[in-house]
């Protein structure tokens, strides 16, 4: 019981810092551009606690924390729009009445904040705690994998693979999951010296997704807390590099490198961040700057429902010189919906996959 009230409390206070910091960029830029902010809302359902701000903003506090939503005065242009919703524009306010690049700004701003508020997290762990590092030395070397069978050892720094020079772990990371099965050598630099051990690369996934693995771990060192610039400037190229990888995982997954099993839903969110929250306050915060980035590069998607759909929308206006059709919208969007949706099914069945719920069904019906 007291690892599922962590684990809604963690993932309550997690996303819901998300949402909230996604959606106030919205907001500001919003009040930026001279667009009156209907409603603000953290979470769906029916509300739980809503409130009016001295602009006339409505603010609501709802139940399900799965997101949330800003709603611009007007966002609905005259052809949508009912005649008591044209009645009540405010002359000067509306969100359609503005300039495309003043559109674009209140729509990109909600990633963008999630990205300065990843910088922010980033900046204040390294700060205090100094920042963590992957080194490529290796800590343990899986039993019967790959590198056991090339003769690897604990503390050997894996410098090439084939011709491959390794930059880092990632590098490596990245590198191994493509050469599956593969017959190479790895170079390894023990007690000063480097040698050339022969190596099968092993892999693992399914026919349609094998990649490969050759079965180490790897070492981690945490620097000194650093000064409040050289954090900020960390930070900043931490979250570049965060954004890279989760790019080339993404690829990796639709190029059938990597397998799409790993692509994890709000279920596998909890429970990482019920996970993450008990090895206290800088894993949650490293958490959460993880997931905003995350969020951030996922609204930016090309997608219609996305942030990156409307912006996708808004440069062919500025190119054009007029709206997109509303045909072409409407389709556009009830496409958009539909893969949203059909990812969110997928994930959430990776998650219940992951949490055994299917093997745990078959066995009560075998017993059955």
């Amino acid at each position: 019981m007291h690892d599922l009230i962590r684990t809604i409390l963690a993932f309550s206070l997690v996303l819901g810092v998300l949402v909230f910091i996604h959606e106030l960029g919205h907001y500001l830029a919003a009040r930026w551009r001279g667009v009156h902010v209907e409603v603000f809302s953290i979470g769906f359902g029916r509300p739980l606690l809503r409130w009016h701000d001295s602009v006339g903003t409505e603010w609501r506090l709802c139940p399900v924390p799965l997101g949330g939503y800003v709603r611009p005065h007007g966002f609905e242009g005259p052809e949508d729009a009912t005649e008591e919703q044209k009645a009540a524009w405010q002359p000067g306010r509306t969100f359609h009445d503005k300039p495309v690049l003043s559109r674009a700004i209140v729509i990109m701003a909600g990633p963008v904040f999630n990205f300065l508020l990843a910088i922010v997290l980033f900046t204040g762990l390294f700060a205090m705690s100094g920042q963590p590092h992957i080194l490529n030395q290796v800590a343990q070397v899986m039993p019967d994998g790959a590198a056991a069978s090339a003769g690897v050892e604990k503390g050997d720094v894996i410098v090439r693979v084939g011709d491959h020079r390794v930059r880092d772990v990632t590098d490596l990371q990245s590198f191994v999951s493509g050469q599956a099965d593969a017959q190479t050598t790895l170079t390894v630099r023990r007690n000063g010296t480097e040698q050339v051990l022969p190596v099968h690369i092993g892999a693992v996934g399914d026919k349609a997704s094998r990649h490969g693995q050759i079965g180490v771990s790897f070492a981690a060192e945490v620097g000194k807390p650093q000064s409040l610039p050289r954090a900020f400037v960390s930070a900043i190229r931490e979250t570049w590099n965060v954004s890279v990888q989760t790019l080339d995982g993404l690829w990796q997954m639709i190029t059938g490198q990597h397998s799409t099993k790993d692509l994890g839903g709000p279920l596998r969110i909890a429970q990482m961040s019920g996970q993450v929250a008990q090895y206290g306050v800088p894993s949650l915060v490293s958490f959460m700057a993880l997931l905003s980035i995350n969020l951030g590069l996922i609204n930016l998607f090309p997608v219609p429902i996305l942030d990156g759909g409307r912006l996708v929308f808004y440069i062919f206006e500025a190119i054009l010189g007029r709206p997109v059709s509303r045909r072409v919208q409407e389709i556009s969007f009830q496409a958009g919906f539909a893969l949203i949706a059909g990812l969110f099914l997928f994930s959430t069945f990776n998650d219940l996959s992951h949490f055994g719920l299917f093997q745990w069904l078959a066995s009560r019906a075998g017993q059955g």
